[in-house]
């Protein structure tokens, strides 16, 4: 079985100091959510093996916080990557399918509306499942997919089973 975790980058700024949209930065609610998150993997034992980071600094810096809340003796390959700012679902399936045998829990940590439509064409969205994503992807929110499979190259559309989806809104309503 393979797991796919997906991170959509935390509350930002609404503009970089830069006026550059791959320069904005975390804001301070941003920072928080990203601790609950990664705590929450943590809690929850998603801690992945591999990660696909965006290049922009907003999901670097999510990354980063993330990153301090796994624990120290986590093995880690952590790649950053251009082609993940504005990727649509057809290039991050690509990534997916590029990823090595060893890598059995993959993160990316990305941006909307790409991971959304992501997480829809891979579990299929449909209405009979009883979990469901929400109509988008919120900040700082993560989606869980698992495959029957052992193979990257044999994930595609429609063969994943959403096994979680949760957000810093969730998690303090539940008070977590």
């Amino acid at each position: 079985m393979l797991r796919l975790i997906l991170l959509r980058h935390a509350k930002t700024e609404p503009e970089a100091p830069t006026g550059r949209d791959q320069d904005r930065r975390l804001n301070d609610r941003g920072r928080d959510d990203a601790a609950a998150i990664g705590s929450w993997l943590t809690d929850h034992d998603l801690v992945p093996d591999t990660v696909l980071v965006s290049s922009a600094t907003r999901a670097q810096q999510t990354w980063a916080i993330v990153g301090e809340q796994i624990p120290a003796d986590a093995v880690l390959n952590v790649n950053n990557l251009t082609e993940l700012y504005c990727a649509g679902p057809s290039t991050m399936l690509q990534l997916i399918r590029t990823m090595p045998g060893d890598a059995k829990r993959l993160l990316l940590v990305g941006h909307n509306p790409g991971l959304h439509e992501l997480a829809l064409a891979l579990t299929g969205h449909h209405p009979h499942r009883a979990m469901q994503l929400p109509g988008s992807m919120p900040t700082a929110g993560i989606v869980v997919i698992d495959f029957a499979t052992d193979d990257w190259s044999q994930v595609g559309f429609g063969e994943g089973l959403l096994e979680h989806f949760t957000s810093p809104k969730l998690l303090k309503s539940a008070g977590a």
